[in-house]
């Protein structure tokens, strides 16, 4: 059975920088430790990434993933939907993006995820950990630092 896991964070960036990274999907290894490879398979009409298949390593460990992402609530939320995967049987998701009114963003992070092999609980939450930590706090490091490029 699927687990879904939400958290928030709030960046000091404009909502408008925050959709961009998230929705820079091709330049995720960029920017996030444990991902080894991106390879957009298609594009929407829009030349977005439309499907993309993922490599990440952590624990010693490599798994594989192919999503197809959903860009109708752009630039207020970008989600996403597993079509396959090795060692994911669901991994399912969304970020949503609420514009503060001191200009930062506040951002939703939801993920349904379900193994294909039961792992121990400790392990489960570890994976959750990693997957949550790259998903706002790498967010936030780069939202932010790109934000303090910017002009005044």
């Amino acid at each position: 059975m699927a687990e879904e896991v939400v958290e928030r964070v709030v960046v000091r960036a404009p909502l408008k920088r925050c959709y961009e990274v998230v929705s820079q999907i091709d330049g995720y290894a960029e920017w996030v430790p444990h991902m080894r490879e991106v390879e957009v398979l298609d594009r929407d009409r829009k030349k977005r990434p439309k499907r993309v298949a993922f490599k990440v390593g952590a624990f010693g460990r490599s798994t594989s993933y192919t999503l197809d992402y959903d860009y109708s609530s752009a630039p207020r939320g970008l989600s996403w939907v597993q079509v396959d995967g090795d060692l994911m049987s669901k991994l399912d998701g969304s970020y949503a993006f609420d514009e503060l009114s001191d200009g930062s963003t506040e951002v939703t992070y939801r993920l349904k995820a379900e193994l294909k092999v039961p792992l121990p609980g400790f392990v489960k939450k570890r994976a959750e950990s990693l997957v949550m930590h790259a998903a706002l706090a790498d967010l936030k490091t780069r939202a932010e630092a790109l934000a303090a490029q910017e002009p005044a």
